[in-house]
């Protein structure tokens, strides 16, 4: 019998490992269940609720980017990424790993110094409140939303490799389940509940990839050129030492390759769940510390990718990864099931499920503060609103957006979701990123610059995607090749969109003419940023 169908029988027909699987992942749900009730204890104001209170510390916070931004994507897709394209796979890790210089050296200290609880806070500034926080809260809102719809469709799609559910009503229950746990993670604990959580699965992820990553190499000696060796030799592979090599996936378009990459290293500052999160420390010099901390740990995890990717092809064969339920996400359970049988793939499903649940729940709470914050108190309220209105409105606003996530994660079981990610982190290198460089470096950026950026950002980037081979067009496409509109031939517009920001941001700026704002306000913008003069200072329970 076939790995293959070893696998598609532990997980499909036989009754044990399903079982297993839900039982190890209940227990995690009910034991943070329990620390989120207890963290929310101390849930009294809008700082609490938003920000954690900012009482945690640089490591606690490094550990929290850290499980925010290793999605089940991270694990899951890369390791078969890596195991079905070698080299090419591999350069989703250095991409995601990269961005995070930019957002330690640009944007980690100053926007902490800078803002209160989002980004908008830091885009009014020194401009005009109403219509930049209007356009900044539908920018967070649109990049959170597309980043939560790909991670609760991804959610049923891990249901049929990893607890046997094939058919599409036990997925949508399933679905159902992890934004009704969402949901009640956010409502209860807040930031200060979601932020263990997240620490929690970072802890679990991080050690659940190391353990796996030391059996890969102890199987080979512990040389990592024997797993190469083994990759390139195991029978399944058709590619031979192509796989050790650039251009497996890429080669034959190039350009695509670039503006992925634009998005991906640039996009990562710009996502307004990662960016909340340096809101939750007391000082600038922790906002730091978290960053580095996310760096070594964001970094030691995607060398275990690399061993894991190696080590499934090498173990388990890319035609058995490609035949089994969930093609190439399933490269790592596959692995767990040929290493440790049924205990480990259970482990690795509820690592999985866990990731999940931590992302969601950090995207859905940035996405209800924006909402709060930015449209209800600053906008509608006119800033009038007590930090009790507020918070409630951020909790409707989390019903909302959950019952939102969960029917439109319904809605796309079984389609190409890859689209949602990639415009998320367009939209995000696109209109945030331009936005929040230029608020903190140039003195004569004006409202009408930041709104064309973020304005034009979005709609260039989500009107780029909807023309190109990933909605129509392509076997693999969203509606599939039945219908073209594909007249951008790139699967992503980074490279067009990215730079489109910066211009508009330029362009609307300099066409300002006499509305130039506040000198004296941009003046204090920036002794603010370099020295966290006037930030917001530390709540202490």
């Amino acid at each position: 019998m076939s790995l293959a169908t070893a696998f598609h029988a532990a997980a499909g027909s036989g009754e044990q490992n399903p079982v297993l699987n839900i039982s190890i992942f209940l227990s995690f749900v009910a034991v943070t269940m329990v620390i989120v009730i207890r963290a929310s204890r101390n849930n009294k104001t809008a700082a609490d609720f938003y920000a954690g209170g900012r009482s945690f510390s640089g490591r606690q916070n490094g550990l929290a980017i850290a499980g925010d931004y290793l999605s089940a994507a991270s694990f899951l897709g890369i390791c078969g990424a890596i195991a079905i394209n070698g080299y090419d796979g591999f350069m989703y890790s250095i991409g995601f790993l990269v961005a995070w210089l930019v957002a330690l050296l640009l944007v980690a200290e100053l926007m902490r110094n800078t803002a209160k609880f989002t980004m908008a806070d830091v885009l009014s500034f020194r401009l005009k409140q109403r219509p930049v926080r209007m356009a900044a809260a539908l920018t967070t809102l649109a990049v959170s939303f597309f980043y939560l719809l790909a991670q609760m469709a991804g959610a049923g799609g891990l249901v049929s490799l990893l607890l046997g559910v094939s058919d599409k009503l036990g997925q949508s229950a399933v679905i159902a389940v992890v934004g009704v746990v969402m949901i009640l993670y956010v409502l209860i604990g807040g930031m200060k509940g979601t932020t263990w959580v997240q620490i929690i699965k970072a802890v679990l992820l991080i050690l659940g990839a190391f353990a796996m990553t030391i059996w890969v190499l102890v199987l080979h000696g512990f040389s990592f050129t024997a797993v190469l060796d083994a990759a390139v030799n195991n029978p399944e592979n058709a590619n031979g030492a192509a796989i050790l090599a650039p251009g497996l996936q890429y080669g034959a378009n190039p350009i695509d390759f670039v503006s992925l990459a634009l998005a991906l290293v640039l996009g990562t500052a710009g996502l307004p769940h990662v960016l909340m999160r340096f809101y939750t420390v007391p000082t600038a010099k922790e906002a730091r510390r978290s960053v580095v901390w996310a760096i070594w740990l964001i970094g030691l995890f995607y060398l275990f990718t690399l061993v894991l990717g190696y080590g499934a092809g090498a173990l388990v064969g890319p035609q058995t990864i490609l035949e089994a339920p969930g093609g190439q996400n399933s490269a790592a359970p596959l692995l767990a099931l040929e290493l440790g049988g049924p205990l480990l793939l259970g482990f690795i499903s509820a690592v999985a499920f866990a990731t999940i649940l931590a992302v969601v729940a950090g995207l859905t709470i940035t996405a209800s503060a924006s909402f709060a914050h930015d449209v209800y108190n600053s906008v509608l309220k006119k800033g009038k609103a007590s930090a009790k209105q507020e918070v409630r409105v951020a909790k409707i606003t989390t019903l909302v957006i959950g019952a939102l996530a969960i029917v439109g994660g319904i809605g796309v079981q079984g389609q190409n979701v890859a689209f949602l990610v990639a415009l998320a982190f367009a939209v995000a290198a696109s209109a945030n990123l331009p936005t929040i460089l230029f608020s903190l470096f140039w003195s004569k950026f004006t409202t009408r610059g930041a709104v064309w950026s973020m304005i034009g950002g979005l709609v260039s980037a989500v009107l780029l995607i909807a023309l190109s081979p990933v909605v129509s067009g392509d076997p693999a496409a969203m509606l599939g090749d039945s219908v073209d509109f594909a007249i951008f031939p790139l699967k992503n517009p980074g490279i067009v969109s990215i730079p489109l920001g910066f211009f508009l941001g330029w362009l609307g700026s300099v066409t300002s003419g006499k509305q130039q704002e506040s000198k004296k306000l941009a003046a204090e913008m920036e002794v603010r940023a370099l020295t966290g003069y006037g930030a917001e200072p530390p709540v202490d329970h």
